[in-house]
């Protein structure tokens, strides 16, 4: 037991960030896709942005759906990670602002559409961005660069 306790999660930490990364990129494209189950949901998703006097409001539904959408995909292929979570953070914060955090912060068994999950979205979010920034900075210094460490 105590073995199985050391070796635990299982996972180098490469494989641990594609799990998070590929996590992420399911969430919002499940998100995205629900939309398109629901009749004229993009028309009340519009009506009630311009009710908090956004301009675009329809358009903005569309935009937000796309970036899920296209974003999820480029994240799966691990493609522009950081500016794809940029984009999923600035939606899902806007979602806390203007939808859920006027419900509260728990999403399941002791609140209903609360904050608790956007939250932590934005929180994955900005790991994928961090990593994604740190690849891209060690892939500019070369081969033998290590993250953490400037190279002398």
């Amino acid at each position: 037991m105590k073995k199985l306790c050391a070796a635990f999660p299982f996972l180098s930490v490469p494989q641990a960030y594609f799990v998070l990364r590929l996590a992420l990129a399911l969430f919002f494209m499940i998100h995205a896709g629900a939309r398109f189950t629901e009749a004229n949901y993009f028309r009340g998703l519009g009506a009630g942005l311009s009710e908090f006097g956004m301009p675009f409001a329809y358009q903005l539904g569309l935009a937000a759906t796309t970036i899920e959408l296209l974003g999820g995909s480029l994240l799966i292929f691990n493609r522009f990670a950081k500016w794809v979570a940029l984009g999923l953070f600035c939606i899902s914060a806007t979602g806390i602002v203007f939808i859920h955090l006027r419900l509260g912060w728990f999403v399941g068994e002791f609140g209903n559409g609360g904050a608790e999950f956007s939250v932590a979205l934005c929180a994955i979010c900005l790991v994928v961005a961090a990593f994604d920034r740190e690849a891209q900075k060690r892939k500019a210094l070369g081969p033998q660069a290590t993250i953490g460490h400037e190279p002398s």
